[in-house]
Parts: C-alpha cells; sequence; structure tokens
C-alpha cells in the first residue's frame, strides 16, 4: 500500500512537473512508417496539475470513429474479460498497490543487446508439478500485513540508494530552473527516505495494455538507445523502486522479470530468423495456434497443445485442482518467457534469488488479482485485492490483512501456520502467476465447445478442457484455484480480528506514474460516433472511490472527478497530475500522474481480444506508448 507525506507529494510535484512539462506531442496522430527512427511523442497536451480548464464539450476531432479507425491489420477473436482472482470487470483499477511509470522510444537499426535465457530454472526437473518436502526449520508461516516483510525492507535499502545516482543523472539533464537538484540529491543522499520514491503501475487490457506499457517502460529505461538524450526521460525506470500491473499489463511485468529484466527495446530487436533469437514476444501466432517452429519453441501445434496438457496433467497427478487458467497461463509462457516449452520449471519466487534482483539493482515487481467467491461471476470494486511480490503475496484488505510466503504458496495452512511438516513449492509457476492476474476469457470456452472453432484446436486439449469445465463447473470456469493459505487466519478465535484499527504498511512512495491502457469508449460513449477502445477514467475513479469505502482501510487518493468533467476537460488525452493540492485530501497521499493510452502517433485503441500481432503493429502500439 503507498502513501506519502505531504512534503512528499510537493516535492514529487516540482520533479516531475520539470519531468513531464517539456514534451509536445504532435496535434494529429499519424501512421507509423517501420522502416523509420521515430521517438515517441509523449504527450499530446502539456500536462496539467488538477482542474484548472473550462471545456464544456467533447472538442477532440480524433474521438470520431471516421477520424480514427484502426487499420484491418489482424483479425479480432471475439473474447470475453474475467477471472476468479483477476481484474475487476470492465475496469482495470490502479489499486493503491498498483504502482506506475510511463513512455516510449523505438529506434529503428540500433545495436541491442542478445536476449538471455532465464536462469535459476527453480523447479528442475519436476517442471510444472508441484514438490512436497520436509519443511525448512524456520518453517513459513502467515504474517501480519501491519508492517512490511523482512524481505522488502532489507531489499529496499538496496534498491533506494541504488536509485540515487540514475536520479541524479536524470534531473541534471533536464536543467530544473530554480533548482540545484545536484545539491538537492548531495544534502538527502544519506537519508533516501527525503529523496522521492517512485512508482509505476500498469492496467490491464490484453495485449493492448502490455504492449502499450512496454512502450512507456522504453521510454523510462535508459537502456533504450537514445533514451539519455537531451529532452528525453531515460532513468526513470532506473530511479523506481516499484513496478506493479495487473492483467495484460502483469503479462508485461512478469515477462520482463522472467527473462532476466531484459529492456523492452532488446526483445523487440530479436526478429530474426536465427535458431536463438527466441521467441519472445512473437505474437503473429495466437495462443490457440501456438509458436511457429524455431526458436527455443521446437513444436508443431499439436506438440504445442501435447505439451499443455502434459503439464497440466502432471499438476493434476500431484492432487492439485487444475482449471482455466494452468492452460492459459502455460499457453501465455510459450509467447512471455524465453525458454523450451515456455519454462514449466520457473517460479515467480526464485526471481528474489537471482543477483539482478536481490542487490536492488531493479525495481520490486508487484503483480496485482483480485478474489472471487466461488460461483460469484461479477467481482465488485470491494473485492479483496491481492498483491504477488517475489517475497510474499496476500492482501493488505482488511479482509485479510496477511502475506503468506510466495516461495511456499501451495502449502497448507490453517491459522497462520503449517498443518504438517510438510510444505510445497513449485506452485508459484510464474506463467500461473501472470495468468492468475488476467484469467481466461469466457468465450475461449465457447469456441472449445464448438461454436466457433476453426480446426484450431486438438482433441486431446478440446478433452482435457471440457473434463475441466465438468468438474469445477461453468460458472467457476475462469478461476485461478489456490490452496487457501489463509484458512483460519483473523477468525473469531483471533483477537486482532476483532475491534482493532487497522494501519496499513507504508510504502512511502511519493509519485505514482499510472499506465491506463483501458477500452472504455465505444460508438455511443462519450458522445454517438465515438471511437471504440480508449480511456475513459473509469479506472483512476474507481481507484479514487474504492479509497473512500470500508475496504480501501483508510488509505488516502487524491481526489479525481467524473467521467463527463474528464472528458469535458480532456483528460483523457494527455497527462494529468492528481494530488497537487495536499489540503485536498483526507490524509498523506502520493501524487499520481495518469498517463492515458491515446492516438499520439498511432491508433492503438485495439481490441483488448485480439489476440494475434504482427511485428509492424506490435513496434507501433509500443512506440505510441
Amino acid at each position: 500500500m503507498m502513501h506519502a507525506s505531504t512534503v512528499s507529494s510537493h516535492r514529487g510535484h516540482e520533479v516531475l512537473r520539470a519531468l513531464l512539462g517539456s514534451k509536445q506531442p504532435s496535434q494529429q496522430s499519424r501512421k507509423v512508417n517501420p522502416g523509420v527512427s521515430t521517438p515517441a511523442m509523449i504527450f499530446r497536451h502539456e500536462p496539467i496539475c488538477g482542474l484548472t480548464k473550462n471545456h464544456q464539450e467533447f472538442h477532440e476531432p480524433w474521438f470520431r470513429s471516421a477520424d480514427n479507425i484502426r487499420p484491418p491489420v489482424i483479425e479480432a477473436n471475439i473474447l470475453k474479460d474475467s477471472a476468479l482472482i483477476l481484474p475487476r470487470g470492465n475496469y482495470h483499477f490502479f489499486d493503491m498497490r498498483s504502482l506506475l511509470f510511463a513512455a516510449g522510444l523505438v529506434t529503428v537499426g540500433a545495436t541491442y543487446a542478445s536476449l538471455d535465457r532465464r536462469a535459476l530454472p527453480a523447479n528442475a526437473p519436476h517442471g510444472y508439478k508441484p514438490q512436497t518436502n520436509d519443511c525448512p526449520s524456520d518453517a513459513p508461516t502467515i504474517r501480519t500485513a501491519a508492517s512490511l516483510s523482512d524481505e522488502e525492507t532489507s531489499w529496499l535499502r538496496s534498491r533506494r540508494a541504488a536509485t540515487i545516482q540514475p536520479m541524479r543523472d536524470l534531473l541534471g539533464r533536464l536543467n530544473i530552473t530554480g533548482l540545484d537538484t545536484d545539491q538537492y540529491i548531495n544534502n538527502n543522499r544519506n537519508n533516501v527516505s527525503n529523496l522521492p520514491n517512485i512508482g509505476v503501475a500498469v492496467s490491464g487490457g490484453g495485449y493492448r495494455a502490455m504492449l502499450n506499457g512496454a512502450g512507456v517502460l522504453e521510454a523510462f529505461d535508459s537502456r533504450t538507445p537514445n533514451s539519455t538524450a537531451a529532452g528525453q526521460l531515460g532513468g526513470l525506470l532506473q530511479s523506481t523502486t516499484y513496478l506493479s500491473a495487473l492483467s495484460g499489463g502483469s503479462w508485461l511485468v512478469g515477462s520482463l522479470y522472467s527473462n532476466n529484466y531484459t529492456a523492452v527495446s532488446d526483445i523487440i530487436s530479436q526478429d530474426t530468423s536465427d535458431d536463438d533469437s527466441g521467441d519472445v514476444w512473437q505474437l503473429g501466432n495466437s495462443i490457440f495456434e501456438g509458436p511457429d517452429t524455431g526458436g527455443v519453441q521446437l513444436l508443431s501445434s499439436v506438440g504445442y497443445y501435447a505439451t499443455l496438457v502434459s503439464n497440466t496433467n502432471d499438476k493434476e497427478n500431484a492432487g492439485y485442482n487444475v482449471t482455466i487458467t494452468d492452460y492459459w497461463g502455460r499457453a501465455l509462457s510459450f509467447q512471455l518467457v524465453n525458454a523450451t516449452d515456455g519454462g514449466p520449471e520457473y517460479t515467480y519466487s526464485s526471481i528474489a534469488d537471482q543477483g539482478w534482483f536481490s542487490d536492488g539493482s531493479v525495481p520490486l515487481p508487484l503483480i496485482v488479482a483480485d478474489g472471487r467467491a466461488p460461483g460469484q461471476k461479477i467481482v465488485s470494486g470491494n473485492s479483496t485485492v491481492y498483491e504477488f511480490s517475489p517475497f510474499e503475496m496476500g492482501s493488505y484488505d482488511p479482509t485479510v490483512y496477511g502475506f503468506a510466503p510466495m516461495k511456499y504458496v501451495g502449502t497448507n495452512f490453517s491459522a497462520g501456520e503449517t498443518t504438517t511438516d510438510q510444505c510445497v513449492t513449485g506452485f508459484d509457476n510464474v506463467g500461473f502467476v501472470m495468468g492468475t492476474s488476467s484469467s481466461l476469457f469466457n468465450s475461449f470456452l465457447t469456441t472449445i465447445n464448438g461454436a466457433q472453432t476453426t480446426g484450431l484446436f486438438s482433441s486431446a486439449l478440446v478433452d482435457a478442457l471440457q473434463a475441466v469445465l465438468r468438474t469445477i463447473g461453468e460458472d467457476d470456469e475462469d478461476i485461478a484455484d489456490y490452496p487457501n493459505p489463509f484458512y483460519g487466519w483473523r477468525n473469531d478465535s483471533n483477537p486482532n480480528a476483532v475491534d482493532i484499527q487497522l494501519t496499513l504498511p507504508v510504502r512511502h512512495v511519493d509519485v505514482i506514474f499510472a499506465v491506463d491502457s483501458s477500452a472504455d469508449t465505444n460508438a455511443s460513449w462519450p458522445v454517438q460516433g465515438s471511437s471504440a477502445g480508449w480511456p475513459d477514467g473509469a479506472s483512476i475513479i474507481a481507484t479514487y472511490e474504492r479509497s473512500l469505502s470500508t475496504i480501501g482501510n483508510g488509505t488516502a487518493f487524491p481526489a479525481v472527478p467524473d467521467k463527463n468533467t474528464f472528458f469535458n476537460l480532456g483528460l483523457n488525452l494527455r497527462p494529468t497530475f492528481f494530488g497537487c493540492d495536499a489540503s485536498n485530501m483526507t490524509g498523506p497521499a502520493p501524487l499520481v500522474v495518469y498517463m492515458p493510452n491515446a492516438p499520439y502517433v498511432y491508433n492503438s485503441n485495439t481490441s483488448t481480444f485480439d489476440l494475434s500481432y504482427n511485428d509492424t503493429e506490435r513496434n507501433a502500439i509500443i512506440l505510441n506508448g
């Protein structure tokens, strides 16, 4: 959970208004020539702080569908988004734990590093099958959410120190008028809590969200060619402490960390026919078809389906419930993890054991998902929000208010303790965690049942998925099934569950860059003839409203206007700062820099249900980000 002091917010205002105020976008969206090196134009208009303009009508010409029709590059797969632990209904929330960062720059013809394969296959040689062994001498337990974990607290000391020099370099390049940034950092380098603590949050929205968010991170990454040139924002990512995402955004974050924190620019440069070029982010074939033969994925479609079925069977035969999310997560991994068969042996918790993470060189990844009760179809705004870090999974919401060690998720816990001396490892497959945040689209099930079948499915896969549906029932077809580590945790026998004022842990995040790739508009909203697939502010509005409810647990969030005001002021078209006036908040809160997807240089309003993108379109959406 992120909090910031009033002083922190004002410090963030000075620095971030300088960072963002210099970028001017073109007034017209244009198509991208993939053969030309073109820096992304980050903003369509100047960012504004608060609601300072009084626009009385929907005035942006691009919003009319006739002016903004997506090129017919790919066929749409008509699917419907939902999940058990999943993005909330039609909204992709920026939960207060879902931090943010943003921007994008693509340079064609530059020299890039090779794409490293993921190290540390923690569950080898068992693949996707969880393992049961003796618990360690210090048996895992459930901890209260009253503070940060010991692991995160220790890691933060290294990470905050590692952000000092990148922040110095970035601010020094920006020549902020009236602020000696070098002296400012010198005065506070021995107390990093006085320096801006930055978070980045990437919304959901399928591959659109993944690619738009990728463009944002690419622009803020000093490893991107030309990103540290005059006027560019390379180094903001290196200055960031937290990087969080859900749904399609989690595919971005999960993929980067699954591949040794590879730079976006390095991933999209791997468009070669070499055998070792890899198949990461090669989206020409949908997950229904499987990867082309070549690279690290030497599979025909038949072999691809057989591998999905074999992996999930291994887990089921070990005694665990298998749901659609298992197949979904395994299929995603073929596109997102640079390892044979999508790395079934790679776990999310093993990221914590890799040197490039443990030494504080990169931000802490947080994948966000929602809880859903069995049989419940609609996930409401007061559902429990879970976060998954390499250290742990759990929630700061009062409904759970606890965390389980990520490495041992899958172990049987009761009242905060293991029920036996046996512990489970390998349950937290990295694809399963990413799949949990997005789960599977309901209409995929219709496809499997034959209504939309186009010959893409093998009989073995169809039989396996239909068996899952028969077992778990139609209402729960899209869930991610976890053994509940919070069984008996904070129940009536626990004095901490009665009449206690919960105090949320303080991450002291000063600034959140919120990347919104939601698809909220349609042909009749906000006006008749509007172009579909752009944000309308619903995500950040819902986050603000949630902060005012009981489930928000007293967490302050900057005030956000309603949707009509959002459109009238054009806040859906450019970055906007929320939280400039600390006196207008109910408590300490971060400055939120809202960054909506808009047609800056490309019509990136692709459907959430499009599951196939050629490299040209993929790169254009990244560039637009």
